[in-house]
């Protein structure tokens, strides 16, 4: 069964995680650190400043044939916003923006909108669209395969940037977050080095492994994260720029993103499996993942924004668990059918493939319906 953070309501199946002896996810250990702690708010952030001032610097001297300080991958999310702004108006530098899109079929519109709305602030941006049948297919093998239908396109969207920076000579890329300190998977560096998210759930074991039979190299290029050597030999560095920044909250980032004209979903939770509207709103598909992802972990994206929540002071423990009830792992049937129009499987295929997916440990079937064993507490 689950075991939950005493604090916040991390659950013991996300990936990667790990509790300290009296209960606590290290998301809860940090933000305690960062908030509570007199040496850190005092000599910690100045460290951080200083840190960023000189990656800043080293950026600008290490460039190669470039007229781009940076690179920042962006989906024109409220992440991206954040990330975009805050490296040209706050550090002053000049990024590129590279957007691994999705292809124009998945894309939504309010997607399309913001970025369209992103570029038209004053930033370049390179958009790298993907073979759309190659895509589906692996989407199709994916959700069979592997229960995660976004698993290799996930790939893409870590990899092509990289690909990209190490093309142009740039010598710095920007993630946003370091999971363990948002969602506390930890893997790799602690602090602000992303070099080690090649190691995290989404891309280990890199395209080669998913059990697909790519055709050539060309095929899984952009989807296979560049090794070590290529990434040491061609001088990247690769941070995360969230650790710089004192109140990088995904709440807080949809809340500068709208400042800056950035469009929400409009759905409601009980349809979408997402409190705010705030996130992932260039896909539609996603909405299924995270159902699916509750079905085989026991958590949603729900659980994710209430560990925010309570981390933030608006949300008590308490109010979090009966919305985590209430909402977490909620999709409905609307968005199932759109996915399965788009992947061109029946509705019948999808939930043969369910069945299959579904952590029976954590789930029973009940009236056609998955009901948790467990109990949010």
């Amino acid at each position: 069964m689950i075991r939950f953070c005493k604090t916040c309501l991390n659950p013991s199946t996300r990936p990667n995680i790990k509790f300290d002896k009296k209960g606590n996810c290290y998301v809860c250990v940090y933000e305690s650190l960062k908030k509570s702690d007199f040496k850190y708010k005092k000599y910690e952030w100045a460290k951080k400043n200083r840190e960023i001032k000189s990656i800043k610097e080293w950026a600008k001297k290490n460039k190669t044939n470039s007229y781009y300080d940076c690179i920042i991958p962006v989906s024109a999310g409220k992440d991206s916003y954040r990330q975009a702004f805050y490296v040209r108006d706050v550090l002053k530098m000049n990024p590129l923006l590279v957007c691994n899109s999705y292809p124009p079929e998945q894309l939504t519109s309010i997607g399309a909108a913001n970025m369209d709305n992103l570029v038209k602030k004053g930033f370049d941006v390179i958009v790298v669209s993907l073979d759309p049948v190659l895509w589906k297919k692996l989407y199709r093998f994916c959700l069979k395969k592997h229960g995660n239908m976004m698993k290799a396109s996930e790939m893409a969207l870590f990899a092509a940037p990289v690909h990209i920076a190490i093309s142009y000579g740039i010598p710095l890329m920007f993630y946003g977050e370091n999971p363990a300190h948002t969602i506390g998977e930890k893997h790799g560096d602690l602090r602000g080095d992303a070099i080690g998210i090649r190691k995290g759930n989404t891309i280990k074991g890199g395209p080669l492994n998913l059990g697909f039979k790519f055709q050539k190299k060309s095929d899984y290029y952009f989807y296979n994260y560049p090794s070590l050597n290529d990434i040491s030999k061609n001088n990247l560095k690769i941070i995360y720029l969230g650790y710089y920044i004192k109140d990088w909250y995904g709440y807080k980032n949809a809340k500068f993103a709208i400042s800056k004209g950035f469009k929400k979903r409009t759905d409601t939770p009980k349809n979408t499996g997402d409190l705010w509207g705030f996130t992932g709103v260039d896909d539609d598909i996603r909405l299924v993942n995270q159902y699916l992802k509750y079905l085989k972990y026991g958590f949603g994206h729900v659980t994710d924004q209430v560990i925010e929540a309570i981390h933030q002071g608006f949300l008590s423990r308490e109010q979090a668990i009966k919305i985590v009830k209430k909402y977490d792992g909620a999709c409905s049937q609307k968005y199932i059918l759109k996915f399965c129009k788009y992947a061109q499987i029946s509705k019948k295929q999808f939930d043969k493939y369910l069945d299959t997916i579904v952590n029976k440990k954590l789930f029973n079937k009940k009236l056609n319906k998955w009901i948790p064993k467990f109990t949010v507490k």
